[in-house]
């Protein structure tokens, strides 16, 4: 496989300079290094700039509603074990709309991955605040300043029981490829948290901010991706330093290990056994 082999005849419409670029690229490397195939690969999108990705990435698409991506994305794995089930939403619909999918998803640990591109912002409609949006923030929708404290994606996943838990930046694209490769691999539900900066709305939390502020855990030797304990400190670390990569990893079964009767040829592709209506009405009249 090669890059142009995930293409499609549709041009990427993100704004010049957008981070989306960046995990669009990182996405398509990950797909071509692991030798993943267009036809076995799912690509769920939620509502924002990101879901536009599923109109250029050649692969099964589905455009979900807003913050409902991943119960979507769970019935689609469950209902094909063989499948790569890929999430792709914006940290609005992540950590907005879907919280409670997203924790709840993160408990189950369903074999999927989740790629949130979280620039801090709703971008699509122009910019209001986010839950990742720093307090004190004067956004279109908080012109006196933001109210709530932000929401700590990597802390709320570690409460949760995440089995991969990491952080990623459109910055670093080649980091970003290895970091997907790694989520796509692990056996359970693995979350990419990707910084991604919006140039147009955006001016504060730039791809400079984060330049000047991030560090690789992934570089620290000291650093050891099994200790729960060393990861829920890292994820409270925020201001004038920033953490980024492999936070946690703790291999365990997955959601659909625990199913017996998804043993076997995929539940898509068994034969549908069509009960007689009338009698199925009658049972229930």
């Amino acid at each position: 496989m090669q890059e142009k082999d995930f293409n499609t005849s549709y041009e990427p419409s993100w704004c010049p300079g957008c981070g989306n670029f960046g995990i669009f690229i990182a996405l398509k490397n990950a797909l071509v290094e692991l030798g993943l195939k267009p036809d076995n690969v799912l690509l769920v999108a939620g509502i924002g700039c990101s879901g536009n990705g599923v109109n250029f990435l050649k692969a099964y698409g589905w455009h979900s509603l807003h913050g409902r991506a991943l119960p979507t994305a769970v019935g689609a794995k469950l209902a094909n074990q063989n499948m790569t089930v890929i999430v792709m939403a914006g940290d609005g619909d992540s950590y907005g709309e879907g919280m409670a999918h997203f924790i709840h998803a993160v408990r189950g640990n369903a074999n999927i991955t989740y790629i949130t591109h979280d620039n801090s912002l709703y971008s699509l409609t122009t910019g209001q605040s986010a839950p990742t949006t720093d307090k004190g923030t004067r956004t279109k929708s908080t012109p006196d300043g933001l109210i709530e404290v932000r929401a700590n994606p990597m802390s709320l996943a570690l409460s949760a029981g995440g089995g991969f838990v990491s952080r990623g930046f459109s910055g670093q694209a080649d980091h970003l490829t290895s970091l997907i490769k790694k989520a796509i691999n692990h056996e359970g539900f693995s979350l990419v948290d990707v910084f991604q900066p919006c140039v147009t709305f955006n001016k504060i939390n730039t791809f400079k901010y984060y330049l000047d502020r991030l560090y690789n855990l992934d570089e620290q030797s000291n650093y050891k991706a099994n200790n729960l304990e060393a990861a829920h400190k890292e994820a409270l670390v925020w201001g004038n330093k920033i953490p980024y990569g492999l936070f946690y990893q703790d291999k365990r079964r997955s959601y659909g290990d625990h199913l017996p009767q998804l043993k076997g040829q995929p539940l898509a592709k068994r034969p549908v056994k069509v009960r007689n209506i009338d009698q199925l009405t009658r049972e229930f009249a």
